[in-house]
């Protein structure tokens, strides 16, 4: 267990004659003034560390830093300029194309535009001889039932009139009176 090194009353006896035989140390009049030149001593050796060596390199520190600060800046700024240049000449790349689409696209509308009246043009005159020829065909087909309708008519009315009169019909008399119906 614990073992104790001499008497406790000892050791109070030490520590209470310490206490009341002598003052604090730095407070002690015999050894103040060399204290102060030992601080003066030191202070000035603090001051020309600080100043000769330890401010030089923060100071070199310090400008070393906002020299590589202002020389990022100056590229962002570079890279700034040369991407705007580059957002520009997009731009008007795009424009110009834009540009060429818009005439390729009016050309290709106009050339199928031309195409398209050319094809409508010719359809007409094709469909305009093809009326033509089937009104002639019309005409000469109307023709040829017109006569047969009269030859018809006239045969058909001197049978009716055989018929009904007993008596043979002129067929002259039976030719005018069908004529004059045909007209009208």
């Amino acid at each position: 267990m614990a073992e104790s090194h001499g008497d406790t009353k000892g050791t109070t006896a030490h520590t209470e004659a310490d206490a009341h035989g002598r003052a604090f140390p730095p407070f002690q009049k015999e050894t103040f003034a060399s204290q102060l030149v030992s601080l003066l001593i030191a202070f000035v050796a603090l001051y020309l560390i600080v100043s000769r060596i330890a401010l030089p390199r923060v100071g070199s520190l310090l400008d070393e830093r906002q020299n590589k600060i202002e020389g990022d800046l100056t590229e962002a700024q570079k890279l700034k300029d040369a991407s705007d240049g580059a957002l520009k000449a997009y731009e008007s790349e795009l424009a110009a194309a834009r540009g060429r689409a818009q005439a390729i696209s009016t050309e290709t509308r106009e050339k199928l535009n031309a195409a398209a009246e050319a094809e409508r043009k010719t359809l007409e005159e094709r469909l305009s001889v093809k009326l033509a020829e089937a009104e002639k065909t019309i005409a000469s087909t109307r023709e040829a039932a017109m006569s047969n309708v009269r030859s018809i008519a006239s045969d058909a009315a001197i049978a009716i009139v055989q018929r009904l009169a007993g008596v043979k019909a002129d067929r002259k008399s039976v030719n005018k009176a069908v004529d004059a119906s045909l007209k009208g």
